[in-house]
């Protein structure tokens, strides 16, 4: 998603607890990786890898000059021989943790008891935990923060973390604007991403 359709969504949402909502999580991630320096790593579960998430960030980490943004892709499976080396970590990686890193979780179901002890064991060892989640109890239990993604089938996880991942490239977020309905706001959005472009003069 580019910029000129985030600033669209954003525009439909303005004002509802979404757009604030990802605003305070992609702060909390900012604060979490900047002053630290510790490093960010990024993990789904082993149904679902958030490539794209980690795409986004890798852009806004170079865009607004934040390297720290950049996460380290940690993945259930990793196949042996000839794979590069950003796609090589394991989830050994997680048991290896230190404090001052941050660990965030992207889950749009269950995350698996596996997963689960992986991340008890992170915060454990001192790393902050964020979670972007469908809303397992488990995970945001042992999340220091955490965004539940909304239920209504328009506004997807997958949408959230592009709201997430662009504003946490930002140093200072705008102030929301006045709410409408999100439903009016999602329709008009669809239909102008949808409508084609003008023709070529």
């Amino acid at each position: 998603m580019d910029a000129v359709r985030v600033a669209m969504l954003r525009d439909v949402l303005a004002g509802t607890e979404w757009l604030g909502a990802t605003r305070r999580f992609a702060g909390t991630l900012r604060s979490s990786v900047v002053p630290r320096g510790g490093g960010l790593l990024l993990v789904g579960t082993e149904e679902y890898e958030p490539w794209h998430l980690a795409a986004h960030l890798v852009d806004e980490a170079a865009w607004s000059g934040t390297p720290e943004l950049a996460p380290t892709l940690v993945r259930h499976r990793v196949p042996p021989g000839g794979t590069a080396a950003h796609l090589a970590v394991g989830l050994a990686r997680i048991e290896a943790v230190r404090r001052g890193e941050t660990l965030l979780v992207v889950a749009p179901g269950a995350p698996g008891e596996g997963l689960l002890e992986r991340v008890h064991g992170a915060r454990r060892a001192g790393a902050t935990v964020l979670a972007l989640s469908a809303g397992d109890t488990e995970l945001t239990s042992l999340a220091h923060e955490w965004l539940t993604a909304p239920t209504d089938p328009e506004l997807s996880l997958d949408t959230v973390q592009h709201l997430v991942s662009a504003a946490a490239g930002e140093a200072s977020l705008p102030a929301p604007r006045a709410p409408h309905r999100l439903r009016d706001r999602l329709s008009r959005l669809a239909d102008r991403l949808t409508t084609p472009p003008p023709t070529r003069w």
